[in-house]
């Protein structure tokens, strides 16, 4: 089963790259950008496999580019203490 399909899943594997980031010395402006590409990528790219996702893929359809990069850095925020670390 993918991550895609189970949020706790995806928030642990978001929250282990962001880990991974950070502790190779990554900017946070850097990953936020990056987590904006992946979201991007994402709504344009990826059928939502949950309920979570769906909600997520409708509000970046709606958002403006700001907007966008806001849902980004909150979701960075939500994985910062959720990987296995």
């Amino acid at each position: 089963m993918s991550v895609l399909h189970n949020w706790d899943q995806w928030k642990s594997f978001l929250g282990d790259r962001l880990n991974q980031a950070q502790g190779q010395g990554m900017d946070k402006q850097v990953i936020n950008d990056l987590a904006y590409q992946v979201g991007d990528y994402l709504a344009k790219q990826v059928d939502p496999k949950n309920e979570q996702e769906r909600v997520l893929s409708d509000l970046w359809s709606v958002a403006s580019p700001e907007e966008q990069q806001a849902i980004a850095s909150t979701m960075v925020k939500l994985v910062q203490n959720n990987g296995s670390r």
